[in-house]
């Protein structure tokens, strides 16, 4: 068996794996384990059989050489807008499943934000039915309150018997205080966090940009940075007050990062995540009116990106997600100050997490990994996978050294709006083995 890759139409589905596969000569680094070695891999079934030299010589099976290759258990990404049910012209939860394997995650959380809303049992086990026999598990994220109007608590035990992994009202801030509250006490009840979109929209509603220099220079109203402390402020004391686990969406600012940090050491059940465009551009990227640069929160300063990355560092920062939010394009071709809010990011995570953080050296390969597979499934209560016998294969394997370029023509999501398009990149997603089946990203 070879893996290369392959771009026609046929190719874009996941594929069975044979019955036995071993993998040759692969680096596998594994955080879980706290294993970095060369190694191969024998999969039967689907299941891992065993790790470890393994003599090909008589082999009955496929074979497939990785060496020189990376071997982590699969990534996970905790924040990704499917878009499905209600606009599936932008995404589907077969297209972005897609661009998740892609991109090298065999796992993504999809946001409440569609239409209707994923506050019913009902919405869930549709989402559930659409993921099955998918190589890419699907984990619903319900929202806190009915329709995401923060008005009324949606039926929160219901929802995460029926298999929500979290409750969010993400795209919307929740202003209430009480209703905020009331969830983390559900949230402790049913031991899954509360995902918040923080800001305090009474001082962003007619923003579009990070409120600075940039946006003085332009002329676009901004969004300030203290709009989006004082609502993790707020939440974090909440957490304090009456416990539940509070995790923060897409954290953006210094003093965000501050303000976790601080609450990790005083004992808070408090966690966060960041996303690569937050730690890979600043507001400047703005300056030419691109709408693929317009995001909630939006592209911050230098020092906020800075603080970011030092934050993944030291471990106030848990997880890296990609709040993918796919967008038509008509919709991001309007006047910027008319576009919605948003850019997908499955497709480019690792190449710029990698560019970031480790050939920056600002991470070294087993912290970087743990960031996209061991934190994030201890946030949402999910079994990590993990590369040892009797295991199921849930693998994603990366290239560190192959070059390339994001090119709309190899993408599988069904939108397009990024501001990385065009970008080159080095290290890649090379092929993932999840559920029985692979795929080798074509990217």
């Amino acid at each position: 068996m070879k893996f290369a890759k392959d771009n026609s139409p046929g190719h874009k589905k996941f594929q069975k794996l044979p019955p036995r596969l071993l993998l040759k000569g692969g680096a596998i680094v594994d955080p879980g384990l706290a294993l970095h070695e060369t190694a191969d891999i024998l999969i039967e079934n689907g299941k891992i059989e065993a790790v470890g030299r393994i003599d090909a010589a008589g082999f009955d099976g496929e074979a497939a050489d990785i060496a020189g290759k990376i071997v982590s258990p699969g990534w996970i990404d905790m924040h990704v807008h499917l878009r499905e049910p209600g606009r599936e012209d932008e995404e589907t939860i077969e297209s972005g499943s897609l661009a998740a394997a892609n991109g090298g995650f065999t796992a993504v959380c999809c946001m409440p934000n569609t239409t209707p809303a994923i506050d019913s049992q009902e919405i869930i086990q549709y989402i559930k039915d659409r993921a099955r026999d998918s190589l890419v598990n699907v984990f619903p994220i319900a929202a806190i309150t009915k329709n995401r109007e923060g008005k009324e608590l949606a039926e929160i035990l219901d929802l995460v018997e029926q298999g929500a992994v979290a409750i969010s009202d993400d795209g919307n801030p929740l202003m209430s205080a009480e209703i905020m509250r009331r969830a983390l006490e559900y949230s402790k009840m049913a031991n899954i966090p509360v995902i918040g979109h923080e800001e305090e929209s009474t001082m962003t509603a007619n923003g579009h940009m990070n409120e600075g220099f940039v946006s003085t220079c332009l002329g676009i109203e901004g969004i300030p940075s203290v709009a989006e402390d004082i609502m993790i402020a707020r939440d974090i004391m909440l957490a304090e007050y009456c416990g539940g686990r509070f995790h923060v969406a897409h954290i953006a600012t210094r003093k965000g990062v501050e303000l976790v940090r601080q609450a990790k050491a005083r004992g808070i059940a408090v966690t966060a995540e960041a996303t690569p465009h937050h730690f890979s551009l600043t507001d400047e990227a703005v300056r030419g009116y691109d709408t693929n640069a317009k995001m909630k929160p939006p592209l911050r300063s230098e020092d906020d990106v800075q603080a970011i990355i030092e934050g993944l560092q030291d471990g106030a920062i848990d997880a890296i997600a990609t709040d993918h939010a796919p967008h038509s394009w008509e919709e991001k071709a309007q006047e910027f100050i008319y576009a919605p809010f948003g850019i997908v990011g499955l497709e480019t995570a690792l190449g710029l997490s990698l560019a970031r953080l480790l050939h920056s050296k600002k991470m070294d390969l087993n912290s970087l990994i743990k960031k996209f597979t061991v934190n994030p499934c201890k946030i949402l209560g999910l079994k990590a996978p993990v590369i040892q016998k009797g295991e199921t294969a849930n693998l994603t394997i990366f290239d560190l050294q192959a070059e390339w370029k994001f090119l709309e023509a190899n993408s599988l999501s069904k939108s397009s709006n990024s501001p990385f398009l065009g970008w080159s990149f080095q290290g890649k997603p090379f092929a993932v083995i999840n559920n029985n089946r692979f795929f080798i990203s074509i990217l």
